[in-house]
C-alpha cells in the first residue's frame, strides 16, 4: 500500500465509471483475462496485459494462496473515503476485507463478502491495509495492519475455521509489531516467518531505534545513509506471537553491500513477499516512488538477500503491490492497478503468468502487455 503522489510514465485516462453496489456473499465475477473490454474499457485506454479479476468492488495489494484446493486472495478493499490525498495516505481509509476465490486461473471469482470489519477489532483506530492469511492446524489466521486510537501502525491476527472467514480479531495487536504490510511465508520445515514494513505513511522509518519516534521524519533516509529495510521475524506455534524480537531483511548489491537509500530503483520500500523455488528464497517488493516490483534472493529466508532484477515494471497509478504463488504447476503474480477508476486509491486486482529463465532468474514483466 504505498501513499505519495508522483508523476507517472502512464498518462492516466479520465476517470472510468464503476456500479457502486456492493458485492454481496458469493458474488461470482468472470476472471476477464481474455474475455471483452466492457464500456469501462474505452479504445483510447492503454492496452493491459491482463484484466480486472473482479468489478463490483474495488480491491487492492492482492495476497494469494492455496488452500482446499482453490486459489484465496486477500486483498484490501478500496472505497470512496473523500479524504484528500497525501503523502500519508490518510486517502487510503479502507473499513473492512473482503476474501476472494477461484477454482482455476481465467475461471471465475467469487467474492466470500465481508470477513473482518474495523469495528470488530477492539483496539483498532483506522484505515485497514494490506492484509495476508496463513493456514496451520485446522485453523486460518489473517494478518492485518490497522492503525491504534494513538494513530500508529500496528500489527493485527484474526482466525476462522473457513478459508473465507469471518474472522475474529485478538484482542490486543501482535506484542513487539509495527509498520504495515504483513506477508506469511511457511518453510518446508513448517517454521513460519511475517516480513512486514512499509516507508512514508507506513511509519517503518520512526522504528530505526527500535522504539515509535513520532517525531522522525515522515520520508525515508536520503543520500547515502543505509536503505531502511522491511523486518522478518519467527512466527511461535501457536501463529499468534512474534517467537523473539522483528530483524532486519538486508538487501545487498552486486559487490556484497547493503543497499542505500538513494538507490530508489533498487531499495525496499514497501509491500514484501517471500516465496521459496528450487531451494532458493526470493524476496520481492516495490520500490514505491519508482514504481517497481524487484526481488532479491538468498539461501536464509531471514536473508540477507542480494538483488537481482525487476519482477514487474510499473503499472497504472502510483501504487504497486503484488503476491506470487504456484497453482496445479504453474507460477503467477496477483498484482493490482487502476483501470477501472483511474484513480490510485481505487485500485482492482488481476493476475497473469510468472516465467523463468532456466537458471530460475524471472522475467520481467510489462503490465502494458
Amino acid at each position: 500500500m504505498s501513499h505519495a503522489l508522483a508523476s507517472r510514465r502512464w498518462l492516466l485516462a479520465a476517470p472510468l465509471a464503476l456500479a457502486a453496489c456492493q458485492s454481496s456473499p458469493t458474488q461470482t465475477a468472470a476472471t476477464s483475462g481474455t474475455a471483452a473490454p466492457t464500456t469501462a474499457d474505452s479504445a483510447a485506454a492503454p492496452h493491459y496485459l491482463s484484466q480486472p479479476l473482479l468489478r463490483g468492488i474495488y480491491t487492492a495489494d492482492p495476497s494469494a494462496h492455496v488452500f482446499e484446493d482453490k486459489i484465496y486472495i486477500y486483498p484490501s478493499h478500496d472505497i470512496e473515503a473523500g479524504i484528500p490525498e497525501n503523502d500519508n495516505g490518510d486517502h487510503f481509509a479502507m473499513r473492512d476485507y473482503h476474501v476472494l476465490s477461484l477454482d482455476s486461473v481465467g475461471g471465475k471469482v467469487t467474492d466470500h463478502g465481508v470477513a473482518l470489519d474495523l469495528k470488530d477489532i477492539p483496539w483498532a483506530g483506522r484505515q485497514l491495509w494490506a492484509p495476508d492469511a496463513a493456514f496451520k492446524n485446522g485453523t486460518y489466521y489473517l494478518y492485518f495492519p490497522v492503525k491504534d486510537k494513538q494513530d500508529v501502525f500496528r500489527l493485527g491476527v484474526a482466525t476462522s475455521k473457513s478459508p473465507s472467514g469471518p474472522f475474529k480479531a485478538a484482542p490486543q495487536p501482535i506484542k513487539g509489531s509495527y509498520s504495515i504490510d504483513p506477508a506469511v511465508f511457511t518453510d518446508t520445515d513448517g517454521q513460519a516467518y511475517l516480513y512486514f514494513g512499509g516507508l512514508w505513511g507506513g511509519q517503518l522509518q520512526r522504528w530505526k531505534t527500535g522504539t515509535y519516534d513520532p517525531k522522525a521524519p515522515d520520508k525515508e533516509p536520503a543520500g547515502h545513509e543505509p536503505a531502511v529495510g522491511a523486518r522478518v521475524a519467527r512466527l511461535t506455534p501457536g501463529m499468534t506471537e512474534f517467537a523473539g524480537p522483528a530483524k532486519e531483511v538486508v538487501i545487498l548489491d552486486s559487490l556484497g553491500k547493503p543497499l542505500k537509500a538513494s538507490d530508489n530503483k533498487h531499495r525496499f520500500f514497501e509491500g514484501g513477499w517471500l516465496h521459496k523455488y528450487q531451494g532458493k528464497y526470493y524476496f520481492s517488493y516495490s520500490t514505491g516512488d519508482t514504481h517497481l516490483l524487484v526481488y532479491a534472493t538468498g539461501t536464509s529466508p531471514l536473508g540477507p538477500f542480494t538483488y537481482q532484477g525487476v519482477v514487474m515494471k510499473p503499472v497504472q497509478g502510483w501504487t504497486t503491490h503484488h503476491s506470487i504463488v504456484e497453482f496445479k504447476g504453474k507460477w503467477y503474480i496477483f498484482y493490482h492497478d487502476t483501470q477501472l477508476s483511474g484513480k490510485t486509491w481505487l485500485r482492482n486486482v488481476k493476475v497473469t503468468e510468472l516465467k523463468r529463465r532456466p537458471d530460475g532468474s524471472i522475467i520481467p514483466i510489462d503490465p502494458a502487455g
